[in-house]
């Protein structure tokens, strides 16, 4: 494991950017009482990491888990790359319930919004959709993984309520995690636990939610603006400012000053 973990640091030291790591940590609020404090970056770029992660994608979980464990921003993105990484590219059912559950057993490591943005629906949200037995999917591999819920030692929700869950978590990045999760549903028309979600963090305290929810209810609007617009029509008034105006930004010009107008 050592020596993985070894080669996978020369990597990415062989790409080290002192300026871009600068860059990107006053951009990410790595500064005292930031939400990102402490995070510590060295300057590599997504397709850099993510050219990383497929040069690795055999790591094991216990390497996985160290790399999330690092102070370093860029081991933690790879790391959740691989994972990405294997999710997709794997077929079958149990492996991606290894992977979901690792994903969910180590959320609060994934403590920066880009993280949770490049890896929460393309796992959490994949894997609830796939086992929601009421998306008009059936095949028998997932019955399979399904029945073996009442004997999961690991007491995970492999349905939808662990993101409601999650929605009303302390932590930020949970939060994060449970409203970017359902842009899964909403690439597959199915808005109905987004806009549940967003509504519990309609008056959430930070403005990561705030935008992240504003980009879940555009997403909606790109599919079906009207779906958007029942929803902006009862909140818009209380709503975050920064939510609505990511909410609206695909609108008129017109429209976007009428939702303006309080």
């Amino acid at each position: 494991m050592l020596g993985v973990l070894k080669q996978i640091r020369l990597e990415i030291n062989g790409k080290r950017n002192p300026q871009r790591a600068k860059v990107n940590a006053s951009f990410f609020k790595t500064g005292k009482g930031e939400y990102g404090e402490g995070d510590q970056f060295v300057g590599l770029t997504v397709p850099e990491s993510r050219n990383i992660a497929k040069q690795f994608n055999l790591l094991s979980f216990d390497s996985i888990s160290v790399l999330l464990q690092s102070p370093v921003h860029e081991e933690r993105l790879i790391a959740l790359l691989i994972l990405v990484h294997n999710f997709q590219k794997t077929k079958d059912q149990n492996e991606r319930k290894n992977i979901f559950d690792f994903y969910w057993k180590n959320a609060r490591k994934i403590n920066n919004w880009d993280l949770v943005d490049l890896s929460a629906d393309k796992i959490v949200g994949a894997y609830l959709f796939d086992n929601d037995e009421n998306n008009g999917k059936s095949n028998d591999k997932r019955r399979e993984v399904n029945s073996d819920k009442k004997n999961n030692k690991n007491n995970y929700k492999n349905d939808k309520k662990m993101l409601f869950t999650l929605a009303k978590s302390n932590n930020l990045w949970e939060r994060r995690i449970a409203i970017v999760s359902t842009f899964y549903f909403i690439k597959n028309d199915q808005f109905e636990d987004a806009l549940k979600i967003s509504s519990l963090l309609l008056h959430d305290d930070h403005d990561l939610i705030h935008k992240a929810v504003g980009w879940m209810l555009r997403e909606i609007g790109k599919r079906d603006q009207n779906v958007e617009e029942v929803f902006l029509k009862k909140h818009y008034r209380t709503m975050p400012r920064t939510m609505l105006r990511y909410a609206i930004e695909r609108f008129d010009e017109g429209k976007r000053k009428q939702y303006l107008r309080k």
